[in-house]
């Protein structure tokens, strides 16, 4: 794990931290501000201050829900980039949104309660949920934009005299590195020494998609913010965004064209129907894994490598249904009748019921539900010779499903391969939850009608 994905964790732990603190704070407050309200009349252990809940259950269900609520609005997801105006923005929707489920589910049931006393007492909740969870948050984003930018540095890579012109743009940052191509081998090594954690690729005016693509491909899977000047940004026409327009001068290749948000509400999501869907499919799963054994010789389980997000690799599970040992040498494409599927694995590809054990993969967060499907290093090099922009898949993680095949199916030859790329691509670059839930759609569709093979 590189030393920036080292720091995001413990600075994504602290807020949560603070934030579990100042939600349990907020909560004894305004138990407190209750009691004071009935003049003393009543304990807090009373079921007016706490209707239907104990207390102490009540302490620990607030913060639970305050941080479910905090997550999906994205705000953990980019701990190093908070700025102050946004965190305000987050903190207040989340408040609103917080104090709201509180009072419809414990105050609006509190019989001891009058009208006049309820918007007041949402309003004072409200209040002190806000700064509650503001101000130290506030807090740890100063210090941390303060000893941050001390402690990590930027590195411009490519050709060494359009380095030399981004160098007065970058007076803001703390440390700046510049990496010749004949050092770039070595990246590895300097970005551990320079704590680099954000690259800018420098490329001259000869320098085509193929220079730019060889250099992203190559620092994708060290967990680097990868940039390059705005005057390049024909060259990735559509694949990529522009953060920070006030004061970033550089387009940002890594950042997925999704809010945090719903980056966030994606994942979870991807959690709980993947938990759902290996509990209820389990029984169809001992069926199949019976199948396989007694109709074949071989593993139930067949695993293989395959590339994930930012290029990194993973092992993809799925049902076996070939042959044991159906490639001897080098990887070969599923044709159709193909003679080294078995009996048991025409049906299941044709249902498409060989990927439910990719839904462990989805638990685990090497994929999603929806997304480009991750393919293997060999297929991956072929497709790059010919369309080197499959690179810019790495920015998400792959995924059970995407427009790629249910538009082109199964991949038999590199024609359709580079299809599937091509639709896939649109879909990173548009993607969205409405998006995901068209394909979801369209993918039921497809497996009603047994369209896999």
């Amino acid at each position: 794990m590189s030393a920036k994905i080292s720091q995001y964790r413990k600075i994504q732990w602290l807020y949560i931290a603070i934030d579990a603190l100042a939600a349990a704070t907020v909560w004894v407050l305004f138990l407190g501000y209750r009691w004071l309200v009935y003049d003393g009349r009543i304990t807090i252990f009373s079921e007016v201050l706490v209707p239907a809940f104990s207390l102490w259950r009540s302490l620990l269900l607030y913060p639970f829900g305050c941080l479910l609520i905090y997550y999906l609005s994205g705000y953990y997801i980019r701990p190093l980039q908070h700025k102050v105006g946004e965190e305000f923005l987050t903190t207040f929707v989340s408040a609103v949104i917080i104090s709201l489920s509180a009072f419809f589910i414990i105050i609006i049931d509190d019989t001891a309660e009058t009208y006049k006393r309820y918007y007041f007492s949402l309003l004072i909740l409200f209040g002190i949920q806000l700064f509650a969870s503001w101000l130290p948050r506030l807090v740890i984003t100063l210090l941390v934009q303060h000893f941050a930018g001390k402690a990590y540095g930027t590195a411009i890579v490519g050709d060494e005299r359009e380095a030399a012109k981004l160098m007065p743009q970058l007076h803001d940052r703390q440390s700046v590195v510049v990496i010749s191509p004949s050092e770039f081998d070595n990246f590895h090594e300097i970005k551990h020494e320079k704590q680099i954690q954000e690259v800018i690729i420098a490329l001259g005016k000869r320098a085509g998609k193929k220079t730019l693509y060889r250099y992203i491909n190559r620092l994708y899977p060290e967990h680097v913010e990868i940039s390059f000047p705005a005057r390049v940004y024909d060259m990735l026409t559509g694949a990529a965004r522009i953060s920070n327009l006030a004061d970033e001068p550089f387009v940002t290749v890594t950042l997925p064209n999704m809010p945090d948000w719903q980056l966030c509400v994606k994942r979870a999501f991807d959690v709980v129907m993947s938990a759902a869907a290996l509990v209820i499919l389990s029984p169809l799963m001992a069926y199949i894994a019976v199948s396989i054994k007694a109709t074949s010789k071989g593993p139930v389980i067949y695993r293989q490598e395959r590339i994930g997000m930012y290029g990194v690799p993973f092992q993809i599970l799925k049902f076996r249904t070939m042959v044991e040992n159906a490639e001897t040498e080098s990887p070969q494409l599923t044709a159709e009748n193909d003679p080294r599927i078995t009996s048991v694995g025409h049906r299941l590809r044709k249902y498409r019921l060989d990927e439910i054990p990719q839904f462990w993969n989805i638990l685990r967060g090497d994929m999603s539900i929806v997304g480009p499907r991750p393919e293997r290093r060999y297929y991956i090099d072929c497709i790059t010779e010919a369309a080197p922009y499959y690179c810019l898949l790495y920015k998400i993680r792959p995924g059970l499903t995407s427009w790629g095949p249910i538009r082109v199916g199964y991949t038999d030859n590199m024609p359709k391969m580079i299809r599937r790329l091509n639709y896939d691509l649109v879909y990173v670059e548009n993607m969205s939850i409405g998006l995901d839930l068209k394909i979801l759609f369209y993918t039921v569709g497809v497996i009603a009608e047994g369209r896999g093979r």
